[in-house]
């Protein structure tokens, strides 16, 4: 099993600075660290394990619900899932678009976390 890998907030200001240099700055730090924290979660339900996949997309589901941008949000959120599964030693091979339609799944309600860890599972490579 592959060791677990826990970011912090500033891992998440490092991928903001890299991903979007462009971007307004952070509006709302307590969602960065509502993503930190729900990552660690560990199960997030009884018989459900917590991998890489999970970790992934509870940052996806709080970052893109929580919207820490003032802009930019899904684009941020869609660029940590993909550096944590990269950092995590798992890449993803994403068909187009479907990471982005995922996350407008998530703002809907017509997906959870537990939906987008599978989503992410079946990306793996």
């Amino acid at each position: 099993m592959p060791p677990v890998l826990h970011i912090d907030v500033r891992w998440l200001l490092q991928q903001q600075e890299t991903a979007m240099p462009e971007t307004p700055t952070i509006s709302d730090f307590s969602a960065l660290v509502a993503a930190v924290a729900r990552h660690r979660v560990d199960p997030p339900r009884l018989g459900v394990n917590s991998d890489a996949s999970w970790r992934a997309a509870a940052l996806l589901h709080t970052l893109v619900l929580l919207k820490p941008l003032p802009a930019y949000n899904i684009r941020f959120a869609c660029a940590v899932t993909i550096a944590y599964m990269h950092a995590s030693g798992e890449g993803l091979d994403t068909p187009y678009g479907e990471l982005v339609d995922l996350t407008q799944q998530l703002l809907t309600g017509k997906a959870d976390v537990f939906i987008a860890a599978e989503h992410i599972r079946s990306w793996r490579i």
